[in-house]
C-alpha cells in the first residue's frame, strides 16, 4: 500500500504568458483535474515540487492541499520540462477516487545478480522498464521488483508472466504474457567484433575514413621521429 506525500498549493489566477510571473516568484504553474471534478489552475513551490516529484514520480499518491480546502489524493499525470536544463515547467495532477480503480504506469526495479552477466560476461538486455497496471489507488505500487538472478544462462528469459504482481494489481495489457522483459545476450566473438568494426568503417563518411587512415599512419611512423 502506498503512503501519500503531502504537498501544499494555492489557487492561480494568471494564465497564458502571464504565468512567467508565477515562475519568477519561485512557483510552478499546475493544474488539477479528474473525473467528476472541475479543472482547477494552481501553483506550487518550485523547490518543494522538485522534492515531491523525485519521491513520487508518476506512481505514488500525493496528498494535495489547495488553500483551506481538504486534502485531495492525486497522481502526477503529466510533466513539462525546460528544453535545455530539464527543469520543471508545468505539472498536471490527476485527482483519484480511492474506491475506483485507476490505470497507471509503474516502473520495473531490477534486483539481484545474474551469473550469465558476472560469470558468463554477457550483457543484460531490459526489453521493458515500465508496465501499465490497473488497481485501486491505495494498492498502487511504487515499483515492481524483477529478480534477474534467475538469468543463470543465455537461454533463460524473464517474461510478463514471470512478474510477481502485488495483490489487487493487474496488468492492463495481458494478451501476450510471453512478451520479453529481460534476458542476457552472450558476449560477441572476435569474428563478430571484427565484422562490426568493418561495418561501421564502411558507413563512415569518406572524409572521416580518410582522417582515421591518416591518424593510423601518423601513429605508425611516430617511432621514426
Amino acid at each position: 500500500m502506498s503512503d501519500s506525500i503531502e504537498l501544499v498549493a494555492h489557487k492561480r489566477q494568471v494564465q497564458g504568458k502571464a504565468v512567467k510571473s508565477v515562475r519568477d516568484a519561485g512557483n510552478l504553474p499546475a493544474v488539477v483535474y479528474g473525473r467528476g471534478i472541475k479543472s482547477e489552475s494552481i501553483a506550487v513551490d518550485s523547490r518543494e515540487m522538485a522534492r515531491v516529484y523525485a519521491q513520487a514520480g508518476g506512481s505514488k499518491l500525493i496528498s494535495l492541499k489547495i488553500g483551506t480546502t481538504a486534502p485531495r489524493n492525486v497522481l502526477i499525470h503529466d510533466v513539462q520540462t525546460g528544453s535545455l536544463r530539464g527543469e520543471l515547467r508545468h505539472i498536471d495532477f490527476y485527482a483519484v477516487r480511492m474506491n475506483e480503480k485507476l490505470t497507471a504506469g509503474v516502473p520495473l526495479h531490477f534486483i539481484g545478480e545474474s551469473n550469465a552477466v558476472y560469470q558468463g560476461e554477457g550483457t543484460l538486455v531490459k526489453q521493458i522498464e515500465e508496465i501499465e497496471v490497473e488497481c485501486l489507488p491505495a494498492d498502487l505500487p511504487e515499483s515492481i521488483e524483477v529478480d534477474i538472478s534467475v538469468l543463470a544462462d543465455f537461454e533463460t528469459t524473464i517474461t510478463l508472466a514471470d512478474l510477481d504482481l502485488p495483490k489487487g494489481v493487474e496488468l492492463v495489457d495481458d494478451d501476450d504474457l510471453t512478451h520479453l522483459v529481460a534476458k542476457v545476450e552472450p558476449p560477441r566473438s572476435e569474428a563478430e567484433m571484427a565484422e562490426l568494426e568493418e561495418s561501421v568503417s564502411e558507413e563512415l563518411p569518406e572524409t572521416v575514413a580518410e582522417d582515421q587512415t591518416a591518424v593510423k599512419e601518423e601513429s605508425g611512423g611516430g617511432a621514426d621521429r
